[in-house]
């Protein structure tokens, strides 16, 4: 039962906005739940954690799978696990799941980011995960590539959350592709009616970006600005989505400040702020008031416009699909999800093979 009266409380039970839990780590997302939490993101970093925080158990487990996979190698083990970690929490969330008739209680598994360079192989992945579990929603990156997987993958019917997005352009293209997979379903009469897709922007992630761009470039206007942009962008975003009729929700990950959650207040959309954020929200004393179609101040938008890298995240028509993979922040997550896939390597190479 949800606690009406702490912080996150009261926004999920005023109003559309609903919190989902950025890890899924168990015991994490157990104590989000019962914060309100109605469904949960993964990614190979996020999953890495959680296969840390219980290396006893996946450990053996991981000894386990080499015995029943003798030919398996070290990244199919790996991603095995990743499998198990991922239905543990999905298995949490079915009475959010059942509650919602699919439009929450769902976990998100993302595809292997060695894959981003083939349409069909994403495609193929995001619909085997969806067959694990009836609550499994699955991220795809928003690349070029990525989008033409998103497309495909929501026309056979896969919950999409749309990943590796920080920017209005990328989540434009990305909804109005998940909406042309969904009518190309229900013009030959499938079912949409429990799908639930979500198109992040991973508003922290574009802050970072833009704060080493304004240091390597010297700029000098308020270094407070730059705590707006990522809100700024999901804002812009958020009217964009209403006035193309677009179903899918956007959803907000990768926090590094307040404004990413009290700023967003109000909106259909899902949060989805860390574990670690959710505690300093609940703690935090603060009453969330509807503020998502509060604007910014004309002034920040004005200096942040100064950079075109900001122009990139927040103009609609700022990059071409084209030009998606060589945004900063693309490339710089792409990297860091890949290092990821290696680390989970070596950890299966270090329990297989001990130094």
């Amino acid at each position: 039962m949800t606690d009406s009266n702490t912080p996150l409380g009261l926004m999920t039970q005023r109003g559309p906005t609903v919190l989902w839990n950025d890890s899924a780590t168990y015991s994490e997302l157990s104590t989000a739940i019962s914060w309100g939490a109605v469904g949960a993101t993964c990614n190979p970093v996020i999953a890495l954690a959680a296969i840390r925080a219980d290396l006893p158990r996946w450990s053996q487990r991981i000894k386990e799978l080499a015995i029943e996979m003798p030919e398996a190698t070290e990244s199919q083990i790996g991603w095995k696990v990743v499998e198990e970690v991922s239905l543990d929490a999905a298995r949490l969330l079915m009475p959010a799941f059942e509650r919602y008739n699919g439009y929450n209680g769902r976990l998100s598994m993302q595809t292997d980011p060695r894959l981003a360079r083939s349409a069909k192989a994403l495609a193929d992945q995001a619909e085997y995960f969806s067959s694990l579990a009836p609550n499994i929603i699955v991220k795809i990156p928003a690349t070029k590539t990525g989008v033409e997987a998103i497309e495909a993958a929501s026309y056979r019917g896969v919950n999409i959350n749309v990943t590796v997005s920080f920017t209005v352009a990328q989540a434009v293209a990305s909804g109005e592709a998940i909406e042309r997979g969904l009518k190309r379903r229900e013009a030959e009469g499938k079912d949409t009616s429990t799908m639930g897709p979500v198109v992040t922007i991973m508003v922290g992630r574009l802050d970072d970006w833009l704060k080493s761009v304004y240091a390597k470039e010297g700029l000098v206007f308020d270094p407070g600005y730059l705590e707006w942009a990522g809100v700024a962008a999901v804002k812009k975003a958020y009217v964009e989505f209403k006035k193309r009729g677009l179903r899918a929700r956007l959803l907000v990950a990768a926090y590094r400040n307040a404004l990413q959650w009290t700023e967003l207040v109000g909106g259909d959309l899902v949060l989805s702020p860390p574990f670690a954020w959710q505690q300093r929200f609940q703690n935090s004393g603060i009453d969330p008031e509807p503020r998502i179609d509060n604007p910014i101040d004309p002034r920040i938008i004005e200096a942040l416009s100064t950079m075109p890298e900001f122009r990139k995240a927040y103009d609609v028509d700022g990059m071409t699909p084209d030009e998606f993979a060589d945004f900063g922040a693309t490339r710089k997550t792409l990297r860091q999800f890949l290092g990821a896939d290696e680390e989970l390597d070596q950890i299966v190479r270090d329990i297989l093979i001990p130094a």
